[in-house]
């Protein structure tokens, strides 16, 4: 079940909770996750981001509002991709980010939406 985050240390939390998890099955997306959190902060609405919440658990699924848009950001464990989403977790892929993905290209990618 989803929950609002719309506060920073609820917000530190759930990054923290992601490092902590990509450190162990997926640091091929680390480096990018820093940088999507802070791209993530600096375009969304004024709606809160959610995150997928289990048992008390902060999980790796984040939807966020941009120019009126909601997007999905997941880990896709077969591609060891964070994928962003339109609307939901099933929503079409819009873009792909790991370590190799290019800060120039997260910033273009943001600006645009």
């Amino acid at each position: 079940m989803p929950i609002s985050i719309s506060d920073v240390d609820t917000l530190k939390t759930y990054i923290e909770g992601v490092m902590g998890r990509a450190e162990h099955h997926a640091n091929n997306v680390s480096a990018i996750g820093l940088a999507l959190a802070g791209a993530i902060v600096w375009r969304k609405d004024a709606d809160a981001i959610e995150v997928m919440a289990q048992e008390g658990d902060l999980k790796n699924v984040l939807w966020v509002k941009i120019s009126g848009h909601r997007y999905a950001f997941s880990y896709n464990h077969s591609a060891k991709e964070i994928e962003m989403r339109e609307n939901t977790t099933r929503g079409a892929v819009l873009h792909r980010f790991s370590n190799g993905t290019l800060i120039h290209d997260v910033e273009r990618i943001f600006r645009g939406l």
